[in-house]
């Protein structure tokens, strides 16, 4: 098994690249829908996440407040501390359990948005970054998911500065590049990435 960590800052195509990866034949592991999964209703991590915060961050209908709770953690260094402890254990025993499932051979990729803000590069026996120019992550931000630039501008901010993701990076994916370029270079990684795994390629 090969454990591939797929990181890159918002707006970089790191989405589309993890798909692509899918289509060829990895196993992806989206840290992100965990950390859903494990605040979903009924779930012990949702309890948890409500004894500490309150019945304020529930929905009409006993589902997590997103935009709440976000509202409360990100202006509170100690509250997001608090969410952090409780959700990111749950995330790595989940993420555990689904490595844990997937065929010897397999190229498990690992779909890690704060890869290089938390050093979790270690974890991984390749890091791949998705790399975008922060005139590109702009203009996707602001074209495509309709922020307001100084929005799109404060979230770039709040992310590890590029050159520290690319400092980590084993393979680095250009994608300052149109969608058929960029297919073609995931399936020349994908062909790296299975030869380090050590299988015929496909």
């Amino acid at each position: 098994m090969l454990k591939v960590g797929l990181t890159g800052g918002i707006g970089a195509g790191k989405s589309e690249v993890s798909r692509l990866l899918v289509e060829c034949g990895a196993v992806l592991i989206d840290a992100d829908r965990i950390a859903r999964e494990v605040v979903a209703p009924g779930t012990p991590g949702l309890a948890a996440v409500v004894e500490a915060f309150g019945d304020d961050i529930l929905t009409a209908d006993r589902s997590l407040d997103r935009p709440r709770l976000g509202s409360l953690v990100f202006s509170d260094p100690h509250k997001l501390a608090v969410l952090n402890s409780i959700v990111h254990p749950l995330v790595g025993a989940r993420s555990r359990e689904l490595e844990t499932a997937a065929p010897e051979d397999a190229v498990v990729v690992h779909d890690v948005p704060l890869l290089a803000e938390n050093g979790l590069a270690p974890l991984y026996d390749v890091v791949v970054v998705v790399d975008a120019s922060p005139a590109t992550q702009l203009d996707r931000l602001v074209r495509l998911r309709g922020m307001t630039e100084d929005d799109a501008r404060a979230r770039m901010a709040a992310q590890a500065p590029r050159e520290k993701r690319l400092e980590i990076a084993d393979i680095v994916i250009d994608n300052d590049v149109p969608l058929e370029q960029l297919r073609g270079r995931v399936r020349d990684v994908w062909a790296d990435l299975v030869r380090r795994a050590g299988r015929s390629p496909e």
